[in-house]
């Protein structure tokens, strides 16, 4: 939560606003968007950051608050070592310097639910110092074509987390479960590098993906572990910086469009009408689509910051860096750079497939399964034959995957089609054995009902007639049947060539290798 060493200048560019007046004027305004996130990053340990108490969601209030949760006198605070790996970790994977030693401090504010009247986070020495990671954005609207975009980093902290207010728990009054308070966080602190809801919501995309890539979060939006408070604020170009605001506890990518998207117009408004943005903490009611204030901006000084004497320097080796590099996968920007440059995939096909670490693995599983061995063909035929492949296994994911996933509500990791069975059926699809209506028709049985592509083929008659004679006569039939239409293809009207393609197709009832048909018929109907 901490707010000191922001620096901040903006890096974004000049936006466009329409801001009408009277419902009638429409009077174009240069303004100059600044927004930078905090992010807080629940931590996958098990235990609290400074006790043995359980993180599991959802137990029941005060189940999981223990003495230091709930600051009995005499209690002790001891780090957990896991809180600070994948502070590291995630140090490492956007390129941050790691601090050797930084120091925990005490930030004092008084609220219900936040025991000791103090919370244990970090101030002017954090763990993990600048980096960057690079966002794919893809306008909100208009036509603009997608762009990349570098966003800076501040800083990565750890701390605790506080309680929760139950409000109207009982008779009306509110309670207090303290089964979060000291739950490991990392706030995350980005520079003010974001000019647009669009930008604001791609970095933090990519932010929750690259926590959970690397395994120090499950980025559980609605359970509160990934959490992000954004700060507006907007200027006429050449004019002092303008007076931020805080939009808290934004816990969806919907949410924070929004909010932003009414923040922005509300300060611009406010300020083309005279008025005066002063700093403040403010709230986004996703039911009526606007911001509240909730309080006045507490500045660095306010929480009076000193150092925890129970705590001592956080040392960390050059030994201990190189243990945790080890533990790192592929990174979300490697991936991609490898299925461009290797597979040939494009810029739109691999940034789709490293939406999740799950989605890569799975595609990389799949891709190795249908890989030609060495022995198979010239190594040039094999790099031509493996990007077809990846294209292949590229477009059913994106396509039917993707969109059987979001029917039924459920993530990759529970995508009922293993990479086994996944792969049998597009070996079956590359050797033409199946057309694909034929294909669509055995990934819906593998997904409701299990089992193997060739068994399924067999079982319900889908292996595509490839056969040169066999098709030769079925349009020797069709042409045949149909001599009127066949003079008139031959006078001028090649439209025709669908309509025989269609008879050809029902005859067969859909088992006719397309491409095999096609040279056919052409053949055939042209004499």
């Amino acid at each position: 939560m901490s707010r000191t060493n922001i620096n901040w200048q903006p890096t974004g560019t000049l936006v466009r606003r329409k801001v009408f007046k009277d419902q009638k004027e429409n009077m174009a305004t240069s303004w100059e968007i600044v927004i930078g996130l905090e992010v807080h990053t629940q931590l996958s340990t098990n235990t609290k950051i400074f006790s043995g108490a359980s993180t599991t969601y959802g137990a029941e209030p005060n189940t999981q608050a223990d003495a230091v949760s709930i600051a009995l006198p005499g209690v002790l605070p001891v780090l957990n070592k896991g809180a600070v790996e994948r502070a590291v970790k995630f140090g490492l994977a956007v390129g941050a310097h790691i601090a050797p030693r930084s120091v925990f401090a005490r930030k004092n504010y008084f609220y219900p639910d936040l025991p000791k009247g103090y919370q244990i986070s970090q101030f002017d020495l954090p763990v993990v110092g600048m980096g960057a990671i690079t966002i794919q954005v893809e306008p909100l609207s208009g036509k603009a074509a997608p762009y990349e975009k570098v966003v800076r980093i501040t800083r990565a902290h750890l701390e605790e987390d506080a309680g929760k207010s139950v409000h109207g728990a009982s008779l009306g009054m509110t309670g207090v479960d303290l089964n979060r308070a000291g739950t490991p966080l990392l706030e995350i602190v980005s520079e003010p590098d974001m000019c647009s809801a669009a930008e604001a919501v791609a970095y933090a995309k990519t932010l929750h993906n690259l926590v959970r890539w690397i395994g120090i979060s499950d980025g559980n939006m609605q359970e509160g572990s990934f959490r992000c408070d954004v700060n507006v604020s907007v200027r006429k170009p050449g004019e002092a910086l303008g007076t931020r605001r805080e939009i808290k506890n934004l816990n969806s990518f919907k949410n924070m469009q929004q909010a932003i998207d009414y923040e922005v117009q509300w300060q611009i408004d406010t300020i083309e009408n005279g008025g005066k943005i002063h700093q403040a903490t403010i709230l986004f009611n996703p039911d009526t689509g606007e911001t509240r204030a909730m309080r006045s901006k507490e500045d660095a000084h306010d929480y009076r910051y000193f150092p925890d004497p129970d705590l001592l320097p956080l040392d960390i080796s050059a030994e201990f860096l190189d243990a945790m590099r080890a533990t790192l996968p592929e990174l979300p920007e490697a991936c991609r750079a490898r299925y461009i440059n290797e597979l040939s995939l494009s810029a739109y096909d691999a940034a789709s497939l490293t939406g999740s670490r799950e989605m890569a693995d799975y595609f990389d599983t799949v891709l190795a399964a249908l890989a030609p061995s060495p022995q198979s063909s010239p190594a040039s035929e094999r790099e031509n034959q493996s990007s077809t492949l990846a294209k292949l296994c590229a477009n059913w994911l994106i396509g039917e995957v993707s969109a059987q996933l979001n029917r039924d509500g459920l993530e990759m990791a529970q995508c009922p089609v293993s990479t086994q069975q996944m792969s049998g059926m597009l070996i079956r699809i590359a050797d033409n054995t199946i057309s694909n209506a034929g294909a669509k028709e055995v990934f819906r049985t593998l997904w409701s009902e299990g089992g193997e592509a060739d068994l399924i083929i067999e079982s319900k008659g889908l292996k595509q007639v490839s056969d040169s004679g066999a098709i030769e006569a079925l349009v020797d039939e069709i042409i045949a049947a149909n001599a009127d239409k066949v003079a008139e293809y031959r006078s001028g009207k090649d439209k025709l060539f669908g309509f025989f393609v269609g008879l050809a197709m029902k005859a067969s009832k859909g088992s006719a290798n397309p491409a095999q048909l096609n040279e056919v018929l052409l053949k055939k109907l042209a004499g």
